[in-house]
């Protein structure tokens, strides 16, 4: 295996398992996670809306990186099999 298909390896996992943490600590209807954890640092509103920006921003960082990893490897392996 190179280097670069170790990478872009190691860049698509960490990525999906952010996706899948941050995606779970976004609030559905004032139930999630942040919520409960908003509310026991902050008590105005103004403190959970900077809590839910950052993790909207951090969770299309992690989106962008998982797509960007996806299509390298589209493109160093477009037959879809990695050969030892």
């Amino acid at each position: 295996m190179s280097i670069l298909l170790i990478l872009v390896l190691i860049a698509l996992v960490i990525s999906g398992v952010g996706l899948v943490i941050f995606i779970m600590l976004h609030s559905g209807k004032g139930t999630g996670v942040s919520d409960a954890i908003a509310s026991s640092l902050y008590s105005s509103q103004t403190g959970t809306s900077i809590i839910e920006k950052n993790l909207d921003r951090i969770t299309i960082v992690f989106a962008i990186i998982f797509l960007v990893s996806l299509l390298i490897l589209m493109i160093i392996f477009p037959q879809g099999s990695i050969a030892s």
